[in-house]
């Protein structure tokens, strides 16, 4: 009994020895939702940018901005949150993790800014932004602890 215990501790002590981060699947599934929406916002940001028709315009908003503006502000955002993304997936590293909740703030931010132009989608994406939060700060709480 005594050996599996020290032979229990060993192995905790080993896969803490190794630096690499611990971290869940609700973590690798928040990176791979921060890919795909980054692709996703880049792709409406070109949109955006090449084409003001694709996307209705309301006068009466309260915020009213260009579009194109709007469209680069996607791209890099975009860019960025897919980047992100990758490496939460990849490593799970606490400061990608921070990264990724950063990002997919100012992500809520400008879906919420481009409520008139693409309203359902901007609703779509509110919400995914909302989960990826979710989901990366709950994994924060799953770390690995060494059994006594």
């Amino acid at each position: 009994m005594a050996t599996h215990a020290a032979g229990g501790s060993h192995a905790a002590t080993a896969v803490r020895s190794t630096g690499k981060p611990s971290f869940s699947g609700w973590t690798k599934l928040a990176g791979a939702l921060m890919f795909f929406g980054g692709l996703l916002a880049v792709s409406s940001g070109v949109a955006a940018l090449r084409e003001d028709a694709v996307f209705a315009s309301t006068r009466s908003y309260a915020f009213d901005y260009s579009l194109t503006g709007w469209g680069w502000v996607h791209l890099f955002l975009g860019a960025a949150i897919a980047v992100a993304g990758i490496a939460v997936m990849l490593t799970g590293a606490t400061w990608a993790r921070w990264v990724g909740i950063v990002l997919a703030g100012l992500g809520m931010i400008a879906s919420f800014m481009w409520l008139p132009y693409f309203p359902l989608w901007a609703v779509i994406t509110l919400a995914i932004d909302v989960f990826i939060i979710w989901a990366l700060c709950a994994g924060m709480g799953t770390r690995s602890q060494p059994s006594t």
